[in-house]
């Protein structure tokens, strides 16, 4: 068998072999196939959902998202006072950010994202709006940055995005004052709607215990006011 012979037997063998990938191969090195963001033309589950930024800014800022993330009710139970700083980490397009920012006659969000692009939409759109208490944070990665002298940290489905969550949330706490609560949503257990795939999911047993071992003790739980996630409250 000549050279020549071999080398293509072993292209044709290449070729069949990456086109061949399994369901499993495809959610595990890919696009997760289970993920509702990608059927909605989403990346997927990653930390970079969408190549196209507007098109990820439309998806956060989509009108049907309000029925079930209730930001105004989520204020509401916040109970602001107005003074507070607010660290918004993951703070994507702004959706709280801007929120917190107009509840607020004296204080100040810091809207933190390790997303270029997203925490220059949110610069822009306090410039346009005319919105001065709006602060942005570049991050790397998904470490967490905190401002001294936050009042709240607030953290809205973005934990299950993190791959060494203990380790985050440690570094949390050390960057937290002392009586700074944390505020904590992600999405509950069980086919939703809404949300990242199963796998990725943290349970509320899971998360509570999680937040716990690294410092904090927790004040307020309520998993009936969003009907697909919980909301946790922990002061450190």
């Amino acid at each position: 068998m000549s050279k020549y012979l071999i080398i293509l037997l072993f292209l044709v063998s290449e070729f069949v072999f990456f086109s061949c990938k399994t369901d499993q191969q495809l959610q595990k090195n890919d696009v997760p196939i289970d993920c509702p963001l990608a059927k909605k033309g989403g990346q997927g589950h990653t930390q970079e959902p969408f190549t196209d930024v507007k098109k990820y800014i439309e998806f956060l800022e989509r009108s049907d998202r309000v029925v079930w993330q209730k930001p105004d009710e989520i204020i509401s139970i916040m109970k602001l006072k107005g003074s507070e700083r607010i660290a918004d980490i993951g703070a994507g397009s702004g959706y709280f950010t801007f929120r917190f920012a107009k509840s607020l006659s004296t204080g100040k969000v810091y809207a933190i994202d390790h997303q270029p692009a997203m925490l220059k939409h949110i610069q822009h759109k306090a410039k346009e709006t005319g919105i001065s208490n709006v602060d942005i944070i570049p991050t790397e990665s998904l470490a967490p940055k905190v401002p001294i002298k936050v009042d709240i940290v607030f953290v809205c489905d973005m934990l299950h995005h993190v791959p060494n969550l203990p380790h985050w949330l440690s570094l949390l706490h050390s960057q937290m004052d002392k009586q700074a609560r944390l505020i904590i949503i992600e999405f509950k257990e069980g086919t939703l709607p809404e949300g990242p795939p199963e796998r990725i999911k943290i349970s509320g047993s899971k998360m509570k215990e999680l937040v716990k071992a690294a410092g904090f003790q927790m004040i307020r739980e309520n998993t009936n006011i969003l009907p697909y996630q919980y909301y946790y409250e922990f002061i450190k």
